[in-house]
């Protein structure tokens, strides 16, 4: 007489097996979106950080380096210093002019998140979310020129 084995114990054994098929992807994902978040929240604050960085300055000669410093220094709160982050600061209605009354200031991050855990392998061509954040600053009409 041959004895059939039960199923008894099997359930813990494809319930770790369904809580790990389940659960690392999950985790990625949820890596995935706090870092983007992280960055997003990056380049909001520093868009914004850099317009009004432009519109305090003394001089528009000192004006694209601060709101560079105060961009630079938006990521570094976020834990993002060494990240890749391009600032474009424009104005309107003259771009030759822009701390003159009436002048609107738009400063303009963009950024990218590399994805979590990702091979380093494959260096630059790692796939990454790119994040951008715009923020407009009006200069004022009832303020003095500068130069």
């Amino acid at each position: 007489m041959t004895r059939r084995r039960g199923d008894d114990g099997t359930a813990i054994v494809e319930f770790v097996w369904l809580s790990v098929l389940l659960l690392i992807p999950l985790v990625y994902v949820v890596l995935g979106v706090f870092e983007t978040q992280r960055t997003a929240f990056a380049a909001s604050t520093a868009a914004r950080s850099a317009g009004r960085a432009f519109i305090t300055s003394p001089s528009e000669a000192a004006a694209r380096s601060r709101a560079e410093q105060a961009a630079r220094l938006a990521f570094a709160d976020q834990g993002l210093s060494g990240g890749p982050m391009r600032l474009a600061v424009r104005c309107a209605p003259d771009p030759t002019n822009c701390l003159a009354p009436g002048s609107v200031i738009t400063a303009e991050v963009h950024s990218s998140v590399p994805l979590p855990l990702f091979p380093l392998i494959m260096g630059r061509h790692a796939p990454r979310i790119e994040v951008a954040s715009v923020h407009s600053s009006p200069y004022g009409t009832f303020r003095e020129d500068r130069p």
